[in-house]
């Protein structure tokens, strides 16, 4: 018997794991597809400059809005909004007000990229309440 034939997978909340931790910076993982964690954080301020050379990165917002600088620009997401950050392309995000987002990328990924640095925090799976 396989997995999906003895059990229901759960059903996640987005708004409720959102309000079960306040620290910035600091995703949890929410949920997986594949190789891949769900994750959300909550952010403000702004984060250092970085890339991921293996892997695309996506940011969806859920609240607030979201900068993400590239060099040749900026993109200002609204929430519902999402990008895809190509692999190797260096990216800072960036939130006037706390804003809330979800990120999906392989698991182990860090947050920082190739910058390292105290905001380097490895993703923690969101408590059970």
């Amino acid at each position: 018997m396989t997995v999906s034939e003895t059990a229901v997978p759960p059903v996640v909340n987005i708004a409720d794991a959102l309000g079960r931790f306040t620290e910035q910076w600091a995703q949890r993982r929410i949920g997986g597809v594949n190789d891949y964690d769900v994750k959300v954080a909550k952010v403000q301020g702004e984060f250092v400059w970085h890339t991921h050379d293996d892997t695309d990165e996506l940011l969806l917002v859920i609240s607030g809005r979201l900068t993400v600088r590239f060099r040749a620009g900026d993109v200002e997401l609204a929430p519902g909004e999402f990008v895809v950050v190509p692999r190797g392309v260096e990216h800072c995000t960036a939130a006037e007000e706390e804003t809330s987002i979800l990120l999906l990328e392989p698991t182990g990924v860090v947050n920082t990229g190739n910058a390292g640095g105290p905001m380097t925090k490895a993703a923690r799976a969101l408590e059970s309440s």
